[in-house]
């Protein structure tokens, strides 16, 4: 992650201390990154009530139709005049929260202004730490991934790929420090389209939470909150979904289909669970509070 300040830090995560070996190249498999803190005493422990946010920002593009899909589907590859503008309102939104998690972030390209879309929103938000994990480098047109931005320093943060016939999909797990000494892990994830590879993706989660007491899964999961828990992997893992009722996220302008998720280990306690209603991507955000044990 990186400190505020410097939308383009060239080290996301200052103390690295082990990365895989191999290289990357245009859609090829990238080796996991394991990012810890090194020397003193490690970060605070967070706080015990954490305001969670999950988003698929589309790479700052705001659509409001199906045909926009089309007829504006350059915004895909070319720079956006009103991309900045939408990206300060997402920037604004996520004031408000602790721990976010986004999909379908840009890492710097022509299409975003190379602009490093997780260090400018979380300049914004006035979050201190921030990592951007690139799954898909399309060379100069496109740096496309997943970010997360935090209030509180992770004691230890993977950048790890997906199982995936194509490249290009990947999980963030962070840990982060409780008073009581059991960790919160966050892991960040955006699924793919097909079943079969959705299903290896999900039991890759499934065996890398199998255990923790403490876990946060969160984003665009590609399929519904039923099926998660009842027909995946996911469903002897013990989570228990952070929205009550079924709430659609997809499409932002008449959500009909609930793929984006905050899901949870039953001792973290839900105090407020929603959708926000906004129109800065093709979904909508998902946002949770939670409250700690008592004791961490």
């Amino acid at each position: 992650m990186a400190v505020r300040g410097a939308p383009e830090l060239p080290t996301p995560f200052p103390r690295t201390a082990a990365e895989g070996p191999g290289g990357r190249g245009l859609l090829g498999r990238r080796p996991a990154t394991r990012l810890v803190l090194e020397g003193g005493s490690g970060p605070d422990p967070v706080a015990r009530r954490i305001r969670l946010l999950s988003f698929n920002i589309q790479a700052g593009i705001r659509t409001e139709r199906y045909r926009e899909y089309l007829t504006r589907g350059w915004r895909q590859f070319l720079h956006d005049p009103d991309r900045p503008a939408n990206l300060d309102r997402i920037g604004t939104l996520l004031r408000d929260y602790d721990i976010v998690a986004l999909q379908e972030v840009d890492a710097g390209s022509v299409r975003s202004g190379w602009t490093n879309q997780v260090a400018w929103l979380a300049e914004r938000a006035r979050l201190p730490f921030w990592y951007a994990q690139r799954n898909r480098r399309l060379g100069r047109f496109a740096q496309h991934g997943n970010g997360l931005i935090a209030r509180s320093e992770p004691m230890e943060l993977v950048d790890h790929p997906l199982p995936s016939a194509i490249p290009g999909r990947g999980a963030i797990l962070a840990s982060f420090p409780c008073a009581d000494g059991v960790p919160l892990l966050v892991v960040s994830a955006h699924l793919s389209l097909g079943l079969r590879t959705r299903t290896r993706q999900l039991e890759w989660i499934a065996e890398r939470i199998r255990g923790r007491s403490r876990v946060v899964l969160m984003g665009d999961l590609n399929m519904s909150g039923r099926q998660l828990l009842e027909h995946s992997p996911l469903a002897n893992s013990g989570l228990l979904p952070g929205l009550e009722a079924v709430s659609p996220t997809y499409p932002s302008w008449r959500p009909r289909l609930d793929l984006d998720h905050v899901l949870l280990t039953p001792d973290l306690e839900v105090e407020r669970a929603r959708t926000l209603d906004c129109d800065f991507s093709d979904h909508l955000p998902v946002a949770v509070d939670i409250r700690l044990p008592a004791g961490s």
